[in-house]
């Protein structure tokens, strides 16, 4: 009988232990798919106000941008495509001059037959390879001077047609390529201002006046820098007309002088393109447009200047490398100001650090401080 006793015992130990490691395994199992579902369940966090404003301005930038390629595509497309009309037109008369040459040739061949001799220049037009019969030397000895010409002509017209049967061929490939870029830059603009406008119509109300408030604060910074660019601007102005009122009396002057005709010419051009500009205040921005009923940004700028006779290039990638560069604090009216690392905005400067500009979709032809997006260079056309 103590046997017996001595065999129950680890028995009734192992009962004991094998159900609290089960329960162990089962505990840490529940908690690892709870913890799992939970992460799974848990909705990622709707964006502040703040990020909702840094994406849409980073949305509305890169739709710039893509603005700016399909500018830059449809410029392309319309010179490739007067390209291709211009190489179509020259193939047709050239195909008249070889149509000409090969009558001429016919003739001679047509005479020939009559007279019942088929002579070598009747031989070259009817023969399958026209072309190596004419290199035999032979045959050009026995061809009166007249017969040769036409021969050459005809040569000479096949040889010039078939070049540029060839270049309108690789024009029109280009053509087609430049249209694709088109299209694709068009789509891109779209997508970029999609996702804008669906993430602004998200917002609730309270967050959408949040976001008003943010720009109130936003333009009013902007345009306390342009209050003291104009302070700064006055003042350099100021200290020049001294010096230069100085100079003249030291020199026995009066020092009323208007300055150079140069100067007086540029003042001019700056004076009818402020003029133009302000007359477009209000009209709506339209990605791709030129006027007149509405505008983006680079095509403002060009329709400005183009109305003081001076014509400037359709994209701003194009407008910046044009001109004279200037510093910020050399701008003057009429300049033309560029943002963004990726020249994707421009401006035209009016004077008092503020400019006029065609902004954004959605928004209108308007006023603005120069400092209300980051300032990547400026230009003075002429």
């Amino acid at each position: 009988m103590p046997v017996l006793a001595s065999h129950r015992k680890p028995r009734a130990r192992v009962r004991t232990t094998a159900p609290a490691v089960g329960l162990t395994t089962a505990a840490l199992a529940s908690v690892t798919l709870l913890s799992t579902q939970s992460a799974v369940a848990a909705p990622d966090p709707k964006p502040g106000v703040e990020d909702v404003q840094k994406k849409v301005d980073d949305l509305y930038r890169q739709a710039g941008t893509a603005t700016q390629q399909y500018n830059q595509a449809k410029e392309a497309s319309a010179a490739q495509r007067a390209k291709v009309d211009a190489l179509l037109d020259d193939v047709a008369q050239r195909a008249d001059k070889l149509n000409d040459a090969r009558r001429t040739l016919g003739t001679y061949a047509a005479a020939q037959y009559r007279s019942g001799s088929l002579t070598p220049t009747a031989t070259f037009f009817l023969a399958d390879d026209p072309q190596s019969y004419v290199d035999q030397s032979q045959l050009m000895d026995r061809m009166t001077s007249r017969q040769q010409k036409a021969v050459t002509d005809f040569r000479t017209q096949q040889a010039r047609a078939a070049k540029k049967r060839a270049e309108a061929v690789r024009s029109l490939e280009t053509l087609t390529t430049t249209q694709t870029t088109l299209r694709t830059s068009k789509q891109n603009v779209q997508k970029k201002l999609g996702e804008a406008r669906t993430l602004l119509s998200k917002l609730t109300a309270e967050e959408k006046a949040r976001l008003a408030e943010i720009e109130r604060k936003k333009e009013a910074e902007a345009r306390r820098k342009a209050r003291e660019l104009a302070k700064r601007q006055a003042a350099a102005k100021a200290e020049a007309d001294r010096k230069a009122e100085e100079a003249a009396k030291g020199s026995g002057g009066t020092g009323t002088g208007t300055g150079t005709g140069s100067d007086s010419g540029a003042t001019t051009k700056a004076g009818q393109v402020l003029a133009f500009a302000r007359a477009q205040i209000g009209k709506p921005y339209v990605w791709g447009a030129t006027g007149p009923a509405s505008y983006d940004c680079s095509g403002l700028t060009q329709a400005a200047w183009k109305s003081a006779g001076v014509n400037i290039p359709r994209t701003t990638w194009d407008q910046v490398k044009i001109g004279t560069r200037v510093a910020t604090a050399d701008l003057r009216p009429g300049d033309l100001v560029f943002f963004y690392d990726d020249i994707s905005h421009v401006g035209i400067y009016k004077g008092d650090g503020m400019m006029i500009h065609a902004p954004k979709p959605g928004a209108d032809v308007r006023e603005e401080s120069i400092y209300y997006m980051p300032i990547y260079g400026s230009v003075r056309p002429a």
